[in-house]
Parts: C-alpha cells; sequence; structure tokens
C-alpha cells in the first residue's frame, strides 16, 4: 500500500513511537507498504525547528538518515498539488494539512493522521 505519513505521524515514529496507534505502527513497519513524507511535511519540520517550537538534531542527515530508517521517500510538491487546493473547500486553515490533503487527492493515496480534521474532506484516513 502507498501510504503518505502525516507530519506528526512521521514525528511519533522517529521520536515517541508509543504515542502511534497499534494499526500505524503496523503499517508503518510493514515493509510491503511504501511510505511517503511530503516536501511540505519537511518544509514544516525545518519551519518549526529555526522557530524553536520542535527539538530535533538541526543537521539536515538527521532527518534524511531518519527517513531512510523508516523507508519512508520523499513525496515532491508538482504542479498538480498546488493546483488541487483551488478545489478543496476552507475546512481546515493550516497550509501545509491542506498541501497534503490535495497530494492524497491528486495521487489518490491515504493519510496515516491522528487529526480528526483531515476527515472532513474526501480523503481516506487511517489511524
Amino acid at each position: 500500500m502507498r501510504l503518505l505519513l502525516d507530519t506528526h505521524a512521521f514525528l511519533w515514529a522517529v521520536a515517541q513511537p508509543e504515542k502511534l496507534s497499534k494499526r500505524a505502527a503496523q503499517l508503518i513497519l510493514d515493509e510491503g507498504n511504501q511510505l511517503l513524507l511530503s516536501a511540505a511535511s519537511l518544509w514544516e519540520i525545518a519551519l518549526k525547528m529555526q522557530a524553536g517550537k520542535l527539538k530535533l538534531p538541526e543537521e539536515r542527515e538527521f532527518l534524511a538518515e531518519q527517513m531512510a530508517n523508516l523507508g519512508v521517500e520523499c513525496l515532491p510538491i508538482e504542479g498538480d498539488h498546488v493546483l488541487a487546493l483551488l478545489d478543496l473547500p476552507a475546512h481546515h486553515r493550516d497550509p501545509f494539512d491542506r498541501l497534503l490533503i490535495a497530494q492524497c487527492r491528486s495521487e489518490r493515496l491515504p493519510i496515516l493522521t491522528a487529526d480528526s480534521a483531515f476527515g472532513r474532506y474526501p480523503v481516506e484516513t487511517i489511524w
């Protein structure tokens, strides 16, 4: 299964795996799944680290190593993803989450998230 990780799901898998649901942990550990992390999530993490809102090692290699350890691939932001934002109702104001939703819709991906706000959009959520 191709699966997009919400930013918090990736961070919890890296630093606080006990916060993952049992199903989320199983899906992340299943080597048969293709795990994706949006470039938007990497951007969000970098911004939060620089603002002091997220404490992680600031070496860029740290996140790349964590992605490799989990077998996570980066999903680039494409023009179609950005244009898909125009089709979304304004249920949610977080620009990073909206882009993840648009990517899920464009790529026909479920998203691994504990965020109930995603349920207001026509995307498959798994937790």
